[in-house]
């Protein structure tokens, strides 16, 4: 892996296009999959989304070192898949992490990053970011405080976590194109840490009825598409749990007025890529991997490059036929990446792989992971 990664940082040499910062920036007018507006009536939207931000001590010290040591600078981590995240109408990320403060940073076991991650991701392009994850408590209200007030000022929009109750009940809402998105964000657990005393709102936990009442209520409230984020299965297992694989069932056979609650479940947290299925007409990703992370040791206590290996979900969305239809996805698909742990980089093995990067191994490795449970006879491609 190690001389791998020396060779994908070698042969990639292309500087990506540079996205604008927040929410209310113009993205890209055009690119791969994106629908054309139409005079005929609304135009569809693209939907770009991706796995765990997981800064361990050595990427806190790689984005000091990219500073100049004068702060932390996570920019050129994503530059590789900038061009992708910023292409989209909206790009949503899972950062997994709580921020610190004052330099009071680390990695694995507690984890506090430095909030510059946040103006990162914003540059890169992205619109919002789940926050829910087994690692949200990991410094208590005052994680999640600096956490949402940093991606507030970066212009990231957030769901999963909350600093106030009302927060809590409050439904993320973001537009792409001419549709309105809601994302809603759980997690499986907060490994033991209790919530803070006064605050049982303070992150969501994976609730089957809870998660129904939230994606019908965002519904009723206006929302065109649903979108929820899962931070769910077994941590180093390719293949999704029964957990995993019941919930989905459950969730996507859910219907009111005449259409699914639910339009796409994004996975998260197994630190590595897991398969894309499309379930009762409804795409799910198991799990995404991890986007940034150091090199991990899995439950063996061996390093295992997979912790390094991810991929991008883009997904083509149309209007539908009639008012209050759903909006349908005309075009599903994945991108592959790798976190080069040497450059300290975000790769797209596609790009690296077209460039002379010696990376069709990894590539292969993880389209095969992808596709594990049928989705390419539903029409999942691999995408640029």
């Amino acid at each position: 892996m190690i001389a791998r990664s020396r060779q994908v940082a070698l042969a990639l040499t292309v500087v990506l296009a540079a996205g604008a910062a927040c929410q209310a920036r113009s993205h890209a007018p055009s690119g791969p999959g994106r629908p054309a507006p139409s005079a005929a009536g609304p135009r569809g939207f693209t939907l770009v989304a991706s796995g765990d931000v997981l800064p361990h001590d050595t990427i806190i010290d790689r984005a000091r070192f990219d500073s100049g040591g004068t702060g932390y600078d996570f920019r050129p981590m994503l530059d590789g898949v900038r061009s992708v995240v910023s292409g989209a109408d909206l790009a949503l990320c899972h950062m997994e992490t709580v921020y610190g403060a004052d330099g009071d940073y680390s990695g694995y076991p507690t984890f506090k990053s430095p909030p510059e991650v946040a103006r990162a991701l914003a540059v890169t392009g992205y619109d919002g970011c789940s926050t829910a994850s087994n690692h949200t408590l990991d410094d208590g209200a005052d994680g999640i405080r600096r956490t949402l007030d940093a991606l507030d000022r970066a212009g990231v929009r957030h769901a999963g976590s909350a600093r106030t109750e009302e927060e809590a009940r409050t439904v993320t809402v973001l537009q792409a194109g001419p549709a309105k998105i809601a994302h809603l964000a759980y997690t499986y657990h907060t490994n033991g840490i209790p919530f803070p005393e006064g605050q049982p709102w303070a992150v969501n936990l994976i609730d089957e009825s809870r998660i129904l009442a939230d994606a019908r209520a965002a519904r009723g409230a206006g929302a065109d598409v649903v979108v929820v984020s899962l931070h769910w299965g077994t941590e180093w297992q390719d293949a999704p749990d029964e957990v995993q694989l019941s919930l989905a069932r459950s969730l996507t056979a859910a219907r009111g007025a005449g259409r699914p609650d639910i339009d796409l479940i994004l996975g998260t947290h197994a630190h590595v890529p897991q398969a894309y299925e499309k379930v009762n007409g409804t795409w799910v990703i198991y799990g995404m991997g991890d986007q940034i992370a150091g090199l991990m040791t899995n439950h063996e206590g061996a390093k295992d490059p997979r912790g390094n290996q991810s991929t991008l979900g883009r997904f083509t969305f149309a209007p539908p036929a009639r008012p209050g239809g759903r909006w349908e996805v005309t075009r599903a698909e994945f991108v592959p990446q790798l976190f080069d742990v040497d450059a300290g980089r975000v790769v797209n093995l596609n790009r690296a792989l077209a460039q002379g990067a010696d990376v069709r191994a990894v590539r292969d490795r993880i389209r095969d992971v992808v596709l594990s449970r049928g989705a390419a006879k539903d029409g999942l491609v691999m995408g640029e």
